[in-house]
Formats: structure tokens, sequence, C-alpha cells
């Protein structure tokens, strides 16, 4: 592999957090019954005319100005193809014109990746297809479900400048929460209104030429892009080794067998016969709107990390937080005096950014101050966050009603002498080196407190009494 380097392009798919769908009145949201949130207009009936949801272009708008892209003009086209997922037989998309163009995302490692546009577009319908083979080829029967018909769709598109899997994780990552962090999308993509079409190619190391790339569909998790970029380079790599040359194509990521798939040859866009919709007028957003839209923008996720590391927290546990879609939360708590680095961990391995509930950024900040204040243990400090969540209130009223304080030092000294008079074997090896024995006193002295004990104050006491 090392004579070899990977060229990567990443597409990424984002259905915009609009309450209707990009041209027609129709419901836009996820898990409704097949065929519910649809309307004439983006079924394509005779005499129906589609209308520009206001909201998609200033959702679409926020998110050019958080991938620092340039906001145009822009045209929307007809992108011709006859496939049963779209029943007009063309998707309005945006072509020659688009909204945003030459943005670029700064990954954690100080990588740099060029964004070519990120064009509005309706998304198509779903297709099930079924039979033993779950594709259209060998399917006994197709049916589909016209929800997901007209939702507006976000088309991100990047220039070939990945060169790993992990950077291409990292980039979905980043774009994700800058999709989060403006309100523009949830970023869901177990339920796809996030998705990646990935284009792969490879070519002998220090070579600047652009070879042949197949673009791997609608890859629906961080951990399935990885593997499938890492196949797909590998099989490029076996046939060119081989004499052979990989063809443009469209594959599919078989999860399971863990190989892509081929799937049919790849157009060009002269295939799809573009030209601008005739029912459609030209978008051309004033200055004033796009100013508006830039001031009204959240910190950004890239600048909350950088803050962050700046004032001492740990780079990894600010790109998990930052990942989960919770720098805002981290960011507001931390602005009324919590602690940085163990709201991150909080927010890391505590809360759940589905279950958020009734927490505040003042929860969350109590919270984190009575623990470094030593009223709440680590184990109660989580408790009363899973209450905040789900009760909303104080952080000292839950301490007080969960009867949790602070325990009396002599208290927790006196139960110690008595784990040790318990265990006098183990505590023997422990004073002798045997660390991980530390652990084991520690699990006896919070079951003996039912949790209560502080961790760290135990700690203090196992030491003090080991070099006495």
């Amino acid at each position: 592999m090392s004579t070899w380097e990977t060229v990567i392009g990443l597409e990424v798919h984002a259905e915009l957090a609009t309450e209707s769908k990009m041209f027609s009145p129709a419901r836009n949201e996820f898990g409704g019954e097949p065929n519910t949130n649809v309307h004439p207009v983006c079924l394509g009936l005779p005499g129906t005319l589609p209308v520009v949801n206001e909201k998609a272009i200033e959702l679409a708008i926020r998110v050019g100005l958080a991938l620092n892209c340039s906001i145009n003009r822009c045209v929307f086209a007809r992108k011709n193809y006859f496939y049963p997922d779209m029943p007009k037989d063309y998707q309005i998309s945006q072509y020659d014109q688009p909204l945003n163009t030459d943005g670029f995302v700064d990954l954690p490692n100080g990588t740099r990746i060029r964004i070519e546009r990120a064009h509005l577009e309706e998304d198509t319908g779903k297709s099930t297809h079924i039979g033993t083979s779950g594709r259209i080829a060998g399917a006994d029967y197709s049916l589909v479900d016209y929800n997901r018909a007209g939702v507006p769709l976000l088309e991100i598109v990047s220039h070939p400048d990945l060169r790993s899997a992990d950077d291409a994780r990292a980039y979905v990552q980043e774009l994700r929460a800058a999709l989060v962090a403006v309100g523009a999308s949830d970023g869901k993509m177990e339920e796809g209104s996030l998705r990646v079409d990935a284009n792969v190619s490879v070519r002998p190391a220090g070579s600047d030429e652009l070879r042949t790339r197949c673009e791997i569909k609608n890859v629906n998790s961080l951990r399935s892009l990885g593997r499938a970029i890492a196949y797909e380079a590998k099989r490029h790599i076996q046939l060119y080794e081989n004499g052979e040359r990989p063809i443009q194509e469209t594959r599919h990521w078989d999860e399971e067998a863990g190989r892509t798939q081929p799937g049919r040859s790849k157009e060009e866009a002269e295939d799809y016969r573009y030209f601008d919709d005739p029912d459609l007028v030209a978008v051309d957003p004033s200055a004033e709107w796009i100013e508006e839209i830039r001031a009204a923008l959240p910190t950004l996720p890239a600048e909350l990390r950088a803050e962050w590391i700046t004032a001492g927290a740990d780079p990894e546990l600010a790109g998990t937080v930052i990942s989960r879609g919770l720098g805002p939360l981290v960011a507001e708590a931390t602005a009324v005096g919590a602690d940085i680095n163990k709201t991150l961990n909080h927010a890391a391995n505590t809360i759940d950014p589905e279950e958020l509930g009734q927490l505040t950024p003042d929860g969350l900040a109590e919270t984190v101050k009575m623990e470094l204040d030593g009223q709440l243990t680590s184990t109660q400090a989580k408790t009363v966050l899973q209450d905040l969540m789900e009760l909303g209130g104080s952080a000292a009223e839950i301490a007080t009603s969960r009867g949790f304080e602070a325990m009396d030092r002599g208290e927790l000294e006196a139960m110690l002498d008595q784990v040790i008079a318990d265990n006098p074997d183990e505590w023997t090896r422990f004073c002798e080196g045997e660390a991980k024995l530390q652990g084991f006193f520690t699990g006896q002295l919070m079951k003996a407190t039912r949790g209560q004990a502080d961790g760290k104050v135990i700690n203090q006491l196992l030491q003090a009494k080991k070099n006495a």
C-alpha cells in the first residue's frame, strides 16, 4: 500500500430540517406511514407547479457560511432520469449555477479539505426491493415510498483532497457537527437524513494524476464509510497490480459481506440532460439577507474546539463532544463557570444527546461545581445529571432529595481500616507494589458506602495508608 496513494472525494447529502418539502406543502418528517407525506406537486401530477421553500434557502445559506462558501445567485435545473423513486421522471436540482461554491473545512489534524459546491435539490423516494438479493436485480418485486420524495436536500461536494479513510470519517464528522450546530439538519445517518457517496481511486505515490474512480453510493454510517473506502482502494490496487484497470461505475457497500458490489455504469452530466427548470425563477439572495443570516450563526464547532483546547481541554475529549452535537450545551455551561474538562467528560460519557430533556446549561454547571467542591462524588454527579435530564430543577435540590451528602473523612477512614482488616493478603500485596489492587480496594469501599464516597478521597486515603 505504501507505493499507492488513495484519492477520495465525498458527496454528502443532508436533508434539511424544514417543516415542509422543497417545492410542496407536504410534511417533511421521518417515520410516517408509507406514502402519507405526499402532495400532487411531489408526486408530479399534471397541472401542478413547484414553489421554492424559503426556509430551505435560508438553511442552505447557513450551511454555506459555516463551510466558508461564497453565496451566489442560483438556478434550479431538471436532472432527467427514469427510475421509480421520482414519479415525474426528473429531479429538481442545481447544475451550473449552485447556491454555495468554493468553501473549505479544516480537519482537527490541520488538513484543509476544499468544498467545490453545496447545492440544493429535492430528495428522491425510497425503493425497497423484495427478494434474496435486496437489490433491484433479482428482486421478486419492489415497493416505493414517496414520503421522502421532495424533501429539501443539500448536496455538499468536496474536491478529491482526502487521502485516507480516517480523514474521510473526520471530514463527515466535521460536516455533521456544523449542520447540527446551525440548525440545518439533525444529521442522523441511521435515519437517512445524512448519507454519503464516496468517490474512490488510487494512484502511484507522488503522482498528481486522477485515475478512474468508482462511486460507493449511500453509505449510512461512519464505520461503513471507513470500511468501504479501505476495501475499494485495495480492490483498485489489486486490479492495477494484475495489469487490469477499474471501470468507472457506481458500487454499493454490503456491510455483512464487507465488500462493495457493482451497481451501474457511472453517468456523466450529459446523460442527465440538464436544463433550467421553466417553472422556477432564479434565487438571488440579497447581501443584506446573507449578512443577517451570518450574524445569527452560533459559534461553530471548529471554533469551540479550538477555544477549549486553548483553555486546556483534552483534544480527543473536545472532538468527541463536538461530534455528539453537545458543543453549544458545554459552551453555555462553561460560560457560567463550569470546569471545562469535567464538563466535557460528562458531555462525552454521561449525557445522552438524544435525551437531553430538561437539562439546562445552568444545571450542568451547578452539578460540575458541586462535584469539584466535593459535595458530590462522580457517581452521584452522574445520577444528578440523569435526574436533571428527566425532571429538570436544581442540582442542589436533587442532591438533597437523594440524600447525597459528602462523607466525613474520618468515617471513611474507619471503613477503610475495616476493609483492610477483612482483606489482609490483598493489602500486603498492594503495599508490595501490586498496583491493580487499588481498584479492588476502591471497589470494596464504594460497595461499603453504597457509592457515596468520593473516589479521589479514597485514592488519597489508600496512598496515605500504604506509605504510613
